[in-house]
Order: structure tokens, then sequence, then C-alpha cells
């Protein structure tokens, strides 16, 4: 048989092929079969790339992770704000992003699929807290904004509240249930120093997010 010259734009169809059916269908309600046919290509030519069904969907997950990594940097490193409007920003920007949907409509039930919560888990500890939220911390700290201390623990707390408690693919609520829940986690932070993160388009946003459920 010929040999794939063009390996990656295979992956690519693959995971494009994917990412929509499981955004139309669901990720529990599409099989490898469905992405065999909808690809057109041979069983063989999937299984070259992919194991498995969650493997494509790990690789789904990178490939956003890396989109947002880019677009949450450039918020991160700008020189013109001071830690607390960063804050702000970032939490505004990961929550407003495309991608954020997307992640939401194609991730199946995470207390049902334990691989992908503690891919999550992991991504919050090894990447997430420790490349952005700490060094936004940090740098509110220095410039006056944020007067809190122990920045990394905060910056895991943060990151563990809002994408793992406010996250309706973790513990579902309703609509009601999440705005409560955000009151509560600007009150934690308050308490804390930081202040209110969540302003009510956010907290309108986080509630929109369980209706699509």
């Amino acid at each position: 048989m010929a040999r794939n010259k063009y390996p990656e734009e295979t992956v690519k169809l693959i995971l494009d092929v994917a990412a929509r059916l499981f955004a139309e269908k669901g990720y529990d309600r599409t099989s490898l079969q469905d992405i065999i046919n909808e690809t057109k290509l041979s069983k063989g030519a999937i299984y070259h790339h992919f194991a498995s069904k969650e493997d494509i969907l790990e690789a789904i997950f990178d490939r956003i992770g890396a989109e947002n990594t880019a677009v949450l940097a450039k918020v991160r490193d700008d020189k013109s704000v001071n830690g607390l409007e960063k804050l702000r920003s970032i939490i505004r920007t990961a929550v407003c992003h495309a991608n954020q949907s997307l992640m939401l409509t194609i991730t199946p039930d995470l207390l049902e699929n334990p691989r992908f919560l503690s891919l999550q888990i992991s991504q919050i500890y090894e990447m997430v807290a420790p490349n952005f939220i700490e060094p936004i911390l940090r740098q509110g700290m220095e410039d006056g904004s944020i007067p809190i201390e122990h920045p990394k623990e905060i910056a895991e707390t943060i990151m563990i509240l809002t994408n793992i408690w406010l996250n309706p693919l973790v513990n579902q609520t309703d609509a009601q249930g999440m705005r409560e829940r955000c009151n509560t986690f600007n009150h934690l932070m308050s308490g804390i120093g930081i202040g209110i993160l969540l302003d009510e388009d956010l907290i309108e946003a986080y509630s929109g997010f369980c209706k699509q459920q």
C-alpha cells in the first residue's frame, strides 16, 4: 500500500470531522465507525494515528489547548494593565472565547469519564495555574492591586473553582444554581482580598452554559 505522504493532513481531517460529529451528535453517541464513514478513510488509516475514540478526543483537547494558550498568553503578557485588571481579563477571555462553548459541547460528562477529568485537573496544576494565573497574581502583589499572600495556592484555588466547581460537565446544576455558585465564588475571592472577578455578563455566560447541557 502506498505510504501516506501527508500524515498531518490525515490527522487534521480526522480531528476536524470528529470535532464536528462530537458537537452535532455528542461524544457518547458518536462511534468510531461514524468517524470512519465521514472521513472516508479506511479503518487502518484511522488506527494508524489513533488507538481509540478517546485518543481522538484527547488530541482535539490538545489542539484546543494550544489555541487557548496562545490567546491567554497575550493577556498575561500585556504590560498596559495592572494585575487585578489582567486577572479579570484572562478569566473573561477564557470564559467567552469560542473554544469554551466548543469544549462544553464536545466533552462528555466528566464524572462518567474519569480519564478526561484527570486530564483537566492535571492541566490546572501543571500548566494553567503556574504559567498563567500565578504570574498575574504576583504582578498584582507587586503593583498593589491584589493584596494577597500565597499566590501559588490561590492560583490553584481559582482554577479548581472556575474549571471544576463552576464547570457544568462536572457537577451539573441549573442556571439559577450556577448563578448562586458564581456569587459564592465572588464572595470567596473578596474574602481573600482579590475582590469581584465575575461580573454580571460572566455570570450570565456561566448560567448559559448550563442551558446548553
